[in-house]
This record gives C-alpha cells, structure tokens and sequence, in this order.
C-alpha cells in the first residue's frame, strides 16, 4: 500500500490502478521524514553505507540498462507496427546476439592461438625495445612488470576473459535477463520513479528520464561502431605493416575505444613496443599511424556517429575515469563516462527547474 492510502480511481466504483497517475507518497509522516534534517542526514548515511554494499548489484543494473536503453528504439519500431510487445523485445535481442556469435565464433581460435603468443613473447619484445632504446631491463624487471603465467589461463580460454570482466557467467546471465525484463516492462518502469516526486513534477522527471535513456542508448550504440571501425581500421594497417599479431592489438584498440582520451593512447603503447622491438622506423610508422586513425576518428568518426562522452573538459573526463577505475577497476573505468552522463543531465535539469 501507498503511504498515501487509497491511489486516485480506487474504491468503490473505482476502476483501480490508474498508471497515468500515480499515488503521491506526501502524506504527513513522508512530509515530516523530509523536514526532519537529523532523520534526513541519518538516512542519507545509511544509503550510502548500503550503496557501497551492493554496488556491484547496482553496477550490473546499470549494465542491464544501458543495453536496454541502446535497444529500446528498434523494441519502439516494432511495436509501433503492431508487433507483439514479447516478439518486440525477443527479436532485437537475438539478432544481437546472434550477431555477435557469427563475429566470435570463427575468429575464436584465431584470436586465442595470437593472444597467447603476444602473451608469451611480450617480455621479449619489451626487453628488445627497451634496449633499442638503451634503457637497460633486466629480465626479472620484465617479469615484474609483466608476468606471462598470471596471464597465461586467461589468454588460453577466451571466456574466462568475459567472466572475468563481468565478475561471472552469472553476472553476464544477469545482465542479459535484467535488460530483457526492462524492456518487456519499459513503461511501467519509465513511470515508477514520478512516484516519489510530486505530481507538479511529473512531466519534468518523465523528461529527465527519457534524456537519461536517449543519452545512454546513443552512447553505446555510437561506442559499439566506433569501437568496431575503429579495430577494423586498425587491424587492416597492422596486417599491411605485417606486424605480427595484428588481430589481438586491433582488438585491443577497438575495446579500448571505449575509454575516451585515455583508450587510444593505451592501446597503442603495445602495438608501438612490439614495432620497436622490429626496428625504430617500424615503431615510428606505427605510431603516426594511431595517431592518424586518432585524429581521423576525432575530426570525422565522431562528429557523424556520436558526440563524445558529455561535452565536457578532457580532463574532468580523466579524472572520471580515474576515480571509477579506483573504485571498479577496469569495469568502473569503462561506466565512468556514462554514469557522468547521466549525473550531468539529472544536474542540468535541476538547474533548470530552479
């Protein structure tokens, strides 16, 4: 039950549970909670204390979301043509998926034979390339800095890799069925949260979320083609280079691609080691080519598939990511950029109402 009692169109000769207006939860007991500032701040302490608790439930949520929000537009296309809200959901869920198997699958075995090697003889590479450059590393020192067997079950089992990252198959099974969920029940969810607000502010709320959910949508559907392009392009100056291990280093720019300002700079510091290890100009030639795929995904990539991140400073977007990996690791560096999204707008649309 609602803490205001009965919802509008309950009763006698009600019709029930009218969605379109919601119960407002200001009764006297909500109205004194929110004017007591000791309960208030004794509630806020508690909610972090229990956000910090759960926050890998609440990441995976996140993750659910987005996924939903990116497919959300194609769900809204079917139903519009009289589709069947299950088949709706059902049918852009699989050709994702199903999407993705055709791309894995017969690059699998490939990929898992080259990024074991590169695994293997990356400390090889790094010592010729360190000695190119007369700086004098011992082995061991190497090893420190990259240790092959702590690598070595990861790179011989692909979806290690993936568990790993999402923290389990369950948590990727999680995932998979929180977004399908959320999209057979978009409506009613997009409506909860004007639950908590009052009713003078439903349509901003309603507003805000549907900005939060265009904005995440079109973040990681623009992610996926530039990430996609951007290792495809990378995989083909590699292969004409003949560096060895193009595929493993292509993919690693297209994941990488993900982080702004940061990822294409780490992705080309092993693809640069591994040319110096060759020879200076190898490495010279690859390097101007990063940067050339860089500033063409800069100047003409991103300004046509998407704007990057949130219009902000590259260095508050740095420092975003810096305190999401601090506090994730590699999955809290990747949300970095669309959590700042979200927290964005919802601050804009405050600011906006005030």
């Amino acid at each position: 039950m609602w803490l205001s009692g009965r919802a509008p169109g309950c009763g006698p000769g009600g019709r029930g549970f009218d969605p379109r207006h919601p119960p407002q939860m200001y009764n006297p007991l909500f109205r004194y909670i929110l004017n007591n500032q000791v309960i208030m701040a004794l509630l806020i302490i508690a909610g972090v204390f229990l956000l910090v608790e759960i926050k890998e439930i609440l990441v995976l949520i996140f993750i659910a979301y987005i996924i939903a929000a990116s497919l959300y537009p194609a769900v809204s296309f079917l139903r519009i043509r009289r589709v069947p809200n299950a088949l709706a959901v059902l049918i852009p869920y699989l050709l994702v998926l199903s999407f993705i198997l055709l791309l894995i699958v017969p690059l699998l075995p490939f990929f898992i034979s080259q990024a074991e090697s590169l695994i293997e003889k990356f400390p090889l590479y790094f010592r010729d390339a360190t000695a190119t450059l007369g700086i004098n590393f011992t082995i061991p020192d190497v090893k420190s800095l990259i240790n092959p067997s702590s690598f070595g079950d990861i790179g011989r089992n692909a979806i290690l890799i993936t568990t790993k990252l999402f923290g389990g198959l369950f948590s990727i099974l999680a995932i998979f069925i929180l977004g399908l969920y959320m999209l057979l029940d978009h409506d009613k969810l997009q409506r909860f949260p004007i639950y908590f607000f009052p009713r003078k502010m439903e349509e901003k709320v309603l507003k805000t979320e549907q900005l939060v959910e265009d904005k995440l949508g079109a973040w990681l559907r623009g992610q996926i083609i530039l990430s996609f392009t951007i290792g495809l392009i990378t995989w083909i100056f590699l292969t004409a280079l003949k560096v060895e291990f193009a595929l493993p280093l292509a993919l690693l720019a297209g994941f990488l691609e993900i982080i702004p300002t940061l990822g294409p700079l780490l992705s080309a510091v092993p693809a640069v080691i591994v040319g110096l290890a060759i020879s200076p100009a190898m490495a010279a030639t690859i390097a101007l080519g990063y940067t050339t795929i860089q500033l063409a995904e800069n100047h003409l990539l991103v300004p046509k598939i998407m704007q990057r991140a949130v219009g902000l400073n590259p260095v508050v977007i740095i420092a975003a990511i810096l305190i999401g990996g601090k506090l994730l690791g590699v999955l809290g560096a990747l949300l970095s950029i669309p959590l700042l999204s979200v927290l964005v707008i919802i601050y804009r649309q405050i600011r906006h109402l005030s």
